[in-house]
């Protein structure tokens, strides 16, 4: 019998639950294939609802509109959005903005918006001393690789193809401007999954709310809410115990707030378990600092960019991007214990 290789999964592991995002209500299927829209009836009010996938992770958005016609249509254009975005940021299109960059080591007439969220990556690499790194591409190209091997040495890849691989990550090598992207180094590559689905989140939170829509729980892979909920209060998350991993551990309220979480045990590269997708850009190590790192911001970009961030970073020095930023962060350590640091509160 001959083993098969082993390959990374490739979608992102669900760390948030929407436990009270439609109080009450009885979600009614109207179309039977995914991507689906449902509908249901809160007296005066009409809940749309579509569920789909957006960079490789489960997506759903909730239109809350007296009129089920416009919101389908609203529905419409959030997905076209969507899929307009993801032929410049997603890895597995081959022809995407960001692989014809990675491929060719420049590009140029680059997309705005792909300017605008290496620009944004910049800013929270600086934010985070370096630990937020859209060049570690190569590291996961190097660890796919090498357990995509049967025989693998189970300790990871040596610690030579660590320092080679090493060479071709820092973001300080990326030349930026609006009508030319490269790499001053040889052999580099991006990656923005750590970013990505929260800017796409933002730009249809954007798009709804130049519709007018006030009441609103958008989820590209990162959540944010527009407004509180249509019958009044927050929307109500709740945030999986990595120990006991399809359980909620802690519920948030978020109102006007966006939500993202990182944890290293959401996406495995090798079949122990041992290493996984968070990659320190200082010594090509993969992080268990933390088992799960969620931060509460007022846009999906900030949060999804400092959950990844946060994951290797000391609790001291997080406190301190915490209160400068006015956001919130929660962190369980690897005995399970939880610790919340807020702008006022660690």
């Amino acid at each position: 019998m001959t083993s098969r290789p082993w390959t990374p999964p490739l979608a992102r592991r669900r760390f948030i639950t929407i436990t009270a995002a439609a109080a009450g209500l009885a979600l009614i299927p109207i179309r039977g294939a995914r991507p689906a829209v449902t509908v249901a009836d809160d007296a005066q009010r009409q809940l749309r609802i579509w569920r789909g996938v957006a960079l490789g992770a489960d997506a759903s958005l909730q239109i809350h509109h007296p009129d089920p016609i416009a919101a389908d249509r609203l529905i419409e254009l959030c997905v076209a959005e969507v899929a307009r975005l993801e032929k410049i940021f997603s890895l597995y299109r081959q022809n995407s903005a960001i692989c014809r960059l990675n491929r060719d080591g420049f590009l140029d007439g680059p997309p705005i918006e792909l300017v605008q969220l290496l620009g944004q990556s910049h800013q929270f690499s600086r934010i985070s001393g370096g630990m937020f790194d859209a060049t570690v591409q190569p590291l996961w190209d190097l660890y796919a690789s090498h357990f995509a091997n049967p025989k693998a040495d189970p300790a990871g890849p040596p610690s030579t193809a660590l320092k080679a691989t090493l060479k071709r990550v820092s973001f300080e090598a990326i030349e930026l401007d609006a009508d030319r992207i490269s790499f001053a180094r040889p052999q580099m590559a991006i990656t923005l999954n750590g970013i990505a689905q929260g800017y796409i989140t933002d730009c249809v939170v954007d798009l709804l709310r130049s519709h007018g829509v006030n009441h609103t729980l958008v989820d590209m892979g990162e959540l944010r809410a527009i407004g509180c909920r249509p019958t009044g209060g927050p929307w109500i998350v709740g945030l999986e115990d990595p120990t006991r991993q399809g359980e909620v551990a802690e519920r948030l309220t978020i109102d006007n707030l966006a939500v993202a979480t990182s944890g290293g045990y959401g996406t495995p590269i090798d079949p122990l378990g041992r290493f996984n997708h968070i990659f320190d850009p200082t010594n090509g190590r993969t992080s268990w600092r933390y088992l799960s790192v969620s931060v509460v911001a007022p846009l999906a970009v900030t949060a999804d960019a400092l959950s990844t961030a946060f994951s290797l970073i000391p609790l001291e020095r997080t406190e301190k991007i915490v209160k400068h930023l006015d956001i919130e962060a929660h962190f369980v350590l690897p005995n399970g214990t939880r610790i919340v640091q807020t702008r006022g509160v660690t």
